[in-house]
């Protein structure tokens, strides 16, 4: 049933973090990254790895405020945004994850391939660089670009693909993580949707609100269920 529900589709859409790679990298490298800045702007050690501490807890939205306090800095509000701003424009040491890597190679030359991400520009745009995404999708359509209320589940993004690739809504399908946000805007212009659900992944444990077609552990099977024979065969 997977494979004639994609049957049509000829444009294949990914999403970033936690479908080509995992966002937890990016984390831990963006902790570096901060964690050098730290150690050469308050002469303290330690950052870095009391925040990933905290990420590992589960805490969000004050990790770098909590890991300043304990290595004994009073950092004002202006510091930390300082921080924050260092962690989005770091250089992130980031790859693809084999699968990612293979899937890509795969369907390269047989389907139009793009990708559509959420997040601060800065932090997408060194991503996709990192990755080098270029290589294979085009275009590579990062919604702090398209204003405010464009992000993920707005359907600009997908709109945009739509017309780039001349593909019909039918004829494509976006593949991500998220189901709280990665799949009413494509599902909206009659994609299909693809869910990879990597335990490892942020989202693993999230359930809705929007439904996909089909659910993935990871990429390795995508080619197949889109027509194309595994290597061998």
């Amino acid at each position: 049933m997977s494979m004639s529900l994609l049957s049509t589709v000829r444009c294949v859409v990914f999403d970033i973090d936690d479908t080509l790679y995992l966002e937890r990298d990016y984390v831990r490298s963006g902790f570096n990254a901060v964690d050098a800045v730290v150690a050469e702007r308050f002469a303290v050690t330690g950052f870095g790895e009391r925040a990933w501490e905290a990420f590992e807890r589960g805490v969000r939205g004050t990790i770098f405020d909590a890991a300043l306090e304990q290595c004994g800095v009073a950092a004002s509000e202006a510091d930390v945004s300082a921080l924050v701003g260092d962690y989005r424009q770091h250089a992130p040491n980031i790859t693809l994850l084999d699968d990612a890597a293979e899937c890509l190679s795969r369907l390269a030359g047989s389907f139009a391939l793009a990708a559509i991400s959420d997040g601060p520009l800065d932090s997408q745009r060194n991503k996709a660089n990192a990755l080098g995404l270029e290589r294979w999708c085009d275009p590579i359509v990062l919604t702090a670009t398209l204003g405010p209320g464009r992000g993920k589940p707005h359907v600009a993004a997908f709109e945009i693909v739509q017309r780039a690739s001349g593909y019909r809504g039918d004829q494509c399908v976006y593949v991500g993580d998220n189901p709280t946000k990665d799949f009413q805007g494509p599902r909206a212009l009659g994609w299909r949707t693809v869910r990879v659900r990597r335990p490892m992944g942020l989202h693993f444990a999230v359930d809705g609100p929007a439904k996909c077609d089909v659910e993935l552990a990871d990429l390795g099977q995508l080619a197949k269920l889109l027509g194309l024979a595994s290597c061998g065969e």
